[in-house]
């Protein structure tokens, strides 16, 4: 069972955590000294926060932030839920806020009561018990406004926007840009009626005889002289 609870408490958020942990912080320092001094006897004396002229202050500090803790506390346990979800945050706020000013309101008050007595002077139960509601209030602040902005989104949602698949970037990316164009073949010989005259050259190599004995064109051994002629082409 203990365990099962402590990994419940692990599996909470941080912003819980840190909230949750605020409030203990504050309920512990109610425990703490929060004046003490000397006496006009000479006796020493030291007052928590329910003692001296800060009970009810201390008393309504106490309660405010336990109630704040079991909030969360009490559901973990398998206990029914006090706060509705929908109501749960700013009830945090203005229990975190109204602990907060009342632990300021003591402070003014004892600090009034030390210029009174000089023998008497503040001490840090105070603080610890300011610190732990501060950093409650915070917490709580910045889970309010976070609910907020959510119930701000759900109320302004079309309902159309449930209809689209999960991964909106992939349903909306552009197709694949098409494959590259093969590359091109070597085209057939253009037909002889569209083509344009272009004159060829051709080269005949004939055997001419240098001694000029021989009736025969390269049937004489000398060497031969190559004769080159130009041949046009008739167009169709």
């Amino acid at each position: 069972m203990a365990s099962q609870f402590f990994r419940k408490m692990m599996g909470l958020e941080l912003e819980e955590k840190i909230l949750n942990a605020g409030a203990v912080v504050a309920i512990v320092g109610v425990f703490l000294p929060w004046i003490g001094g000397e006496q006009l006897g000479g006796s020493t004396v030291s007052y928590s926060g329910f003692g001296f002229y800060t009970t009810i202050i201390g008393v309504s500090v106490f309660a405010l932030q336990l109630f704040v803790l079991l909030i969360t506390l009490i559901p973990l346990t398998g206990g029914p839920v006090l706060v509705r979800k929908r109501y749960r945050e700013i009830v945090r706020l203005c229990a975190t806020a109204e602990a907060t000013i009342l632990i300021l309101a003591a402070l003014s008050v004892l600090i009034k009561v030390t210029l009174d007595l000089a023998r008497m002077e503040i001490r840090f139960g105070i603080y610890v018990s300011l610190i732990g509601s501060l950093v409650a209030l915070f917490e709580t602040f910045l889970r309010f406004q976070e609910q907020r902005k959510s119930f701000v989104q759900e109320l302004f949602r079309h309902p159309e926007e449930d209809a689209l698949p999960v991964d909106k970037e992939e349903f909306f990316e552009a197709p694949p840009p098409p494959p590259p164009p093969p590359p091109p073949t070597p085209s057939a010989a253009p037909s002889a009626r569209g083509a344009p005259h272009v004159p060829v050259r051709t080269f005949a190599t004939s055997r001419l005889c240098l001694c000029g004995s021989c009736s025969r064109m390269g049937a004489c051994q000398s060497t031969p002289i190559p004769i080159s002629s130009t041949s046009t082409p008739r167009s169709a």
